[in-house]
């Protein structure tokens, strides 16, 4: 079955950076994927995508040049780099896989077929 493993998570502080893997199984393909947040109290948000090739890249706008979306094809893993950091960080984020051939990046959540269990990032400030 379809395995998503996030790791790399953990306490930090503000200005730091950390990067978050997600280690894939069993997909029978390679498939886009996304990064997504969710802090308490809130809803889960789009963070970042990337397509199967790694070729084109899809950031939330609250992101853009702090977060970069990379993939390694290879070893099924795709990572999430996150540079200076701020408590507004705080959640957890979850890696997930989007199947769908017509999808080149979504920043849908309801496109992803498969979740992993999530990485606590938290933030000092």
């Amino acid at each position: 079955q379809v395995q998503l493993v996030e790791s790399g998570g953990g306490l930090a502080q503000a200005g730091g950076s950390l990067r978050l893997s997600c280690a894939a199984s069993g997909l029978t393909s390679t498939y886009a994927m996304g990064w997504f947040r969710q802090a308490p109290g809130k809803e889960r948000e789009f963070v970042a995508a990337i397509s199967r090739d790694g070729g084109s890249m899809n950031y939330a706008n609250s992101v853009k040049r702090r977060f970069f979306i990379s993939r390694a094809n290879a070893e099924n893993t795709v990572y999430l780099q996150i540079n200076n950091l701020t408590p507004e960080d705080t959640a957890v984020y979850y890696c997930a896989a989007d199947r769908a051939l017509s999808h080149i990046t979504s920043r849908n959540q309801w496109d992803y077929n498969y979740w992993g269990q999530g990485t606590q990032v938290t933030v000092s400030s």
